[in-house]
This record gives structure tokens, C-alpha cells and sequence, in this order.
């Protein structure tokens, strides 16, 4: 490795001699979060020998980088497999869950206490964090650097990368004003929205998802809790703390909501993350343009933020007016991969971008210790299904009822099935390393395929009723508090974090039981919805009902609904759920049900 001068800081290693063509095992094309947490992945599991490049001259850059929040998978990614659980904990805050507000109306809604909530009250098992992207970044380039089989250099310019079927691939770039070549085993992009192999390649593609968003940062905390006029005692004493608990609310990722956007509020040591994701279709980007505009949008549409947001130094400010893709391919036994989001990239809503880049880092790690070209051929085509299948699973999430946002019960209905999914079939797997499994994997596609209509359907159906649901709504007086726990299949969906060192028969049975678990969940959804449509609570217990709820066949349709329940009306069996099925009885009063032909009452025996 004697071709780096070492003089330089890691951040600025230029180029020695330039004669000859240099081999390394990994390539890896962008030094972001993907591309520097995949070389240090590597380092830790195998002697590769690692050349990281770039093209900005500082990294971590000077500006603020968007992407904060860690969910489960990504967290335990970054603490557990890259071995930085306690650089995490002294340097990043460790974060309290997602949680959602909306508006409460005919409150003047300028205080933290007037908005209705929907969050988790403890915190998760599996330790996720609020990270500061640049100090994130720097550590990991740190860490690296300290490696002798990891080189870096930046800025790079001119690179151009020369895919081979046999041989090693060539890369040539201009780096201080001298022509570089290299050649490598593998070579990985992690270039994040420049997607630079997938534009050289062709593979960019658009998905159903027109998103887009404007996001800045502010000096200190933005501490929602004391966006109020209650004075400090009466702070400490306030009732509602009975529901939402005693924790800092300040340390979850806060997501204020609306039909079709949400705005977050995230905290980092020293400064606070504020942006709106929205849906172009219903949301003027020019609105939120610019930093100020922002800030003045976000004080109009929730109150409460006049009391903070305009007294704040502003750091910095970004957008991306449409930021949602797809790809058509992202690993290759060629021996080339995209990482993170230089592939696919849905929407941030649940955080999913350190969840992208863990999957997509630990299949492209294993593809790339993988010896035996006929195993390497077959290991890229079921990883390559896996990543897909991962991706298109969240796709209605994001372009089917984002709308939904915009009302609690309907965004309850929502999350809680999306995150029973999450634990059960994201979470769970990726927690027992069985991603890399062929066996496992083979099983785990044929049961994730089987909630995909589920999924869709459901997605349609939630979105419908809101919908339906929004001209028949009366405003709550007083705001409402809903622990998502209490509906007993997303506990269920959590106790597969308990569920670890698992053989793959075992994994399959814990898969069967979770499946069963999200139908029951799916019909609950669809009775209790029918239940409030109809205005009827026997609906919600009764057998016959129940199961003639058909998941793979399933449309929001009233009239339907009331054809349906008569059939039914007169059966006297009951069905038993495993949890509460009255558990949201209070969003029932908040809705008109229409006039429609009343049914006698059951006479239970």
C-alpha cells in the first residue's frame, strides 16, 4: 500500500506513484453512510483490501446531512454488527420510539398538551438513536483509516469504472491532477442519489411514489415538551403523563401529522432536525422553498412552534422536490452491488434508510466473501429477489395512503399493522443473521409473498375509509392519547425480538405464528372499520362475520359492508380474539354514521 502518502489526514490522501495499475479486492465509489459503514463491515469480517473513493473534497462534508433516525434494523446494524454500541451511546442520543400528533379542533392547538398522540411508551428492546450524521460519518472514516487494508481518496474526479466477466474490473479517475488505475475484485457503489453505476448502467427506474421534502437545522433543542404555557410545576404535574408517561418526548423521532405530509422534529446534540415530507400531488413544494418559508409554514399549520422556531439560528436548510426511486437491478454475480440508496429508495416516513443499508451491506459483504463463482451466481439471484421483495413490500405504504396520515384512528390502523410487519419480517430475521441463509430465505419469500395482496389490499381499504370517513368526522374536544401496545398483534409482532440463535426450522415456525398473527390483525382491521361504518359493535365479536372477511379480496365498500353484516346478523357465535377488540372504541365516537337501516339485536343466550 506504499502508493498513499501518508502525510496527509485520512480525509485528504493523494496519490504516490502513479505507474502502476494497483489491485484491491473492493472498489467502493462513495464515502457516505452506505459506502463508509460497508469498508469498515469488511474490515471487521475479512482481510479484503479496501480503496474508498469520492468526489468532495471533505468528508464529512461541511454542510449538514439529512437522515438522522435509526429504526431496529439499522440501529442494531451499526451497534451490534459494526461494533459501535458504545461510540452510540456516549456521542449520539439514543432514541424513544416514532411518535404522532395531529391537531386537536376548536383548541387553539399552540401548546404542546392540545395534540392528540399515538406512540409506544416504552422504549424498544433493540436500542435504536438520533445520529449526527457528519460526527457519524467522521467516526466511521476514523475507524477505517485505522485499518492498513482500508486507503482512501478524495476529492476524485474523471472516474470511470470498466465492468469485466472474467478478469478484475478497471477503475481510472483523476485525482490531484494525475490519472489513476486501479483494478478490483468487486467494485460497490454507494454514491447515494448521484447513482453512479445505475445511470452508467441503465438501470434507473421511477416508482409510483412523487414525494418530496424541505429540511433544515437550528441551533439547540427544540424541546416540544415546554412548547406551552404551563409554568414548570404544573409541567411536572401534568395529568397527561398518566398516558404518555415520563420519558423525554423530545427524544423520539416527533412527527407532526397531516393529509398527505408530516413534518419531524428530531433532536442532535448541539441542534435540532426539522423537515416536511410531503405528497406533490396535494402539496405546493413552493410553500416550504426556502428555510424561512419553512419555519413559517411549520408555525401557521401546528401552533405551537411560534412559541420556538422564530427565535432560532438557522444552520442549515436543503430539499428534494421528488426523491423516491427504484432500480432495475442492485447486485450482480459480476461482482458488482449498490448499497444504501445509490439502488432504491421509497420514502423516510419510518425511517428506513439505515435499514436499507444494513440489508443491501450484509448480503453485498457475504456475496463478496463468497469464493465459489457457482454459489456466488446463485447467492446474487436470491439476494437480488430479497432486496426487491423488501422494497416492493413498502411501496403501498408510501403511494396508496399516505392521505391516511392526515387522522389518527386511520394512521393507528395503518402503523400498527406496517410495524407488526416490520418486527415480524424485518426485524426478527435480520436480528438471527438468517438473511444470509439460503434455506431461510427460500421459506422466508414464500410466506412475505403471501401478505403482499394482504398488504395492498388493506393499504386501499384504510386509505378509502379516511377518506369516507373525513366529511362524517366529528372534532374531538379534547385531545386523545393512544398506546399503540394495547392492540395486543403488534405486542404479539414484538415478541419475536425475544426470539434469538434460532435454527431455521425454528425461524419458520416463529414466521407461522407471525403470519397468523398479522391476519387476525388484518380482519380486526376490517371488522372494527365496518363496525364504525355501520354503527354497530357486534360486528367486532361476531363469528360468522369475521371469518367471511376474505384479506385477498377486500374493498371498502359500504353498501357491501351492510349486505354483508345481514347475512351474518343472526348468527349467535362469538368470535374470541386474543386481545381486546374494543381496544379503539374511542375514535368511534367521533364519526356520524350515516342513516341506514337498522338490524335487530343479537339475543345471546
Amino acid at each position: 500500500m506504499g502508493w498513499l502518502n501518508e502525510d496527509v489526514g485520512p480525509s485528504r490522501r493523494g496519490i504516490r506513484d502513479m505507474r502502476a495499475c494497483h489491485h484491491h479486492d473492493v472498489v467502493i465509489v462513495g464515502a457516505g453512510l452506505a459506502g463508509l459503514s460497508l469498508a469498515r463491515h469488511l474490515l471487521l469480517v475479512s482481510d479484503k483490501k479496501i480503496l474508498l473513493l469520492d468526489k468532495r473534497p471533505e468528508i464529512p462534508p461541511a454542510r449538514q446531512k439529512v437522515g438522522e433516525s435509526t429504526v431496529q434494523v439499522g440501529a442494531y446494524y451499526y451497534s451490534r454488527v459494526l461494533d459501535l454500541e458504545e461510540y452510540l451511546l456516549q456521542k449520539h442520543y439514543m432514541k424513544y420510539n416514532l411518535r404522532f400528533y395531529w391537531k386537536t379542533a376548536g383548541l387553539h392547538n399552540d401548546c404542546f398538551e392540545d395534540y392528540c398522540q399515538a406512540y409506544i411508551r416504552n422504549f424498544s428492546n433493540i436500542a435504536c438513536y438520533q445520529l449526527d450524521r457528519n460526527k457519524f460519518e467522521g467516526e466511521l472514516l476514523r475507524l477505517n483509516s485505522q485499518s492498513p487494508n482500508f486507503c482512501f481518496c478524495a476529492p476524485v474526479v474523471d472516474l470511470n469504472v470498466v465492468i469485466s466477466d472474467n478478469g478484475p474490473h478497471s477503475v481510472t479517475f483523476q485525482s490531484d491532477g494525475r490519472e489513476v488505475c486501479a483494478e478490483a475484485d468487486w467494485v460497490v457503489d454507494s454514491s447515494g442519489r448521484r447513482k453512479f453505476l445505475a445511470r452508467d448502467m441503465g438501470l434507473t427506474r421511477q416508482n409510483p411514489i412523487r414525494h418530496g421534502a424541505s429540511f433544515l437545522w437550528v441551533e439547540g433543542l427544540v424541546n416540544i415538551d415546554k412548547l406551552t404555557a404551563l409554568s414548570p410545576k404544573d409541567l411536572r404535574l401534568k395529568k397527561q403523563r398518566s398516558a404518555t408517561g415520563h420519558l423525554p418526548a423530545w427524544l423520539a423521532t416527533n412527527h407532526f401529522m397531516g393529509e398527505g405530509f408530516w413534518f419531524w422534529v428530531i433532536p442532535l446534540q448541539g441542534k435540532t432536525s426539522l423537515g416536511v415530507v410531503y405528497d406533490n400531488r396535494i402539496f405546493p413544494w413552493e410553500r416550504v422553498s426556502t428555510a424561512e418559508k419553512l419555519i413559517e409554514w411549520a408555525c401557521r399549520e401546528f401552533p405551537l412552534f411560534s412559541r420556538d422556531l422564530p427565535f432560532r439560528k438557522i444552520l442549515d436548510h436543503s430539499m428534494l422536490r421528488d426523491f423516491s426511486y427504484d432500480c432495475g437491478h442492485v447486485i450482480s454475480e459480476r461482482r458488482w452491488a449498490l448499497s444504501g440508496e445509490a439502488g432504491r429508495f421509497t420514502d423516510p416516513l419510518y425511517s428506513p434508510g439505515s435499514d436499507l443499508i444494513a440489508l443491501h451491506n450484509t448480503l453485498i459483504a457475504d456475496a463478496i466473501l463468497t469464493r465459489d463463482r457457482s454459489q456466488l451466481a446463485d447467492k446474487c439471484r436470491m439476494y437480488e429477489q430479497l432486496m426487491l421483495s423488501h422494497y416492493e413490500g413498502t411501496i403501498p405504504t408510501f403511494a396508496v395512503s399516505y392521505d391516511a396520515l392526515g387522522d389518527q384512528e386511520a394512521f393507528v390502523l395503518k402503523y400498527t399493522w406496517e410495524l407488526s410487519v416490520y418486527f415480524a419480517f424485518y426485524v426478527f430475521p435480520f436480528i438471527n443473521d438468517l438473511f444470509t441463509d439460503r434455506r431461510f430465505i427460500t421459506l422466508f419469500l414464500n410466506r412475505f409473498a403471501r401478505l403482499g395482496s394482504v398488504n395492498r389490499n388493506l393499504q386501499s381499504f384504510i386509505s378509502d375509509y379516511f377518506q369516507w370517513k373525513k366529511s362524517l368526522s366529528r372534532a374531538p374536544k379534547e385531545p386523545s392519547f393512544q398506546e399503540l401496545t394495547q392492540i395486543g398483534p403488534l405486542r404479539t409482532a414484538e415478541q419475536a425480538f425475544y426470539s434469538v440463535n434460532v435454527s431455521v426450522d425454528e425461524a419458520r415456525r416463529v414466521l407461522d405464528l407471525q403470519l397468523a398473527n398479522l391476519r387476525q390483525l388484518a380482519r380486526f382491521i376490517v371488522a372494527h372499520v365496518t363496525s364504525v361504518v355501520l354503527g354497530d359493535e357486534r360486528i367486532l365479536t361476531s363469528e360468522a362475520f369475521v371469518e367471511s372477511i376474505h384479506l385477498e379480496d377486500l374493498r371498502f365498500d359500504p353498501d357491501a359492508m351492510q349486505e354483508k353484516w345481514k347475512e351474518c346478523a343472526d348468527s349467535r357465535a362469538l368470535y374470541e380474539w386474543s386481545f381486546d377488540p374494543f381496544v379503539l372504541n374511542e375514535f368511534r365516537r367521533r364519526v356520524c354514521v350515516p342513516a341506514i337501516e337498522p338490524l335487530a339485536p343479537q339475543v345471546v343466550e
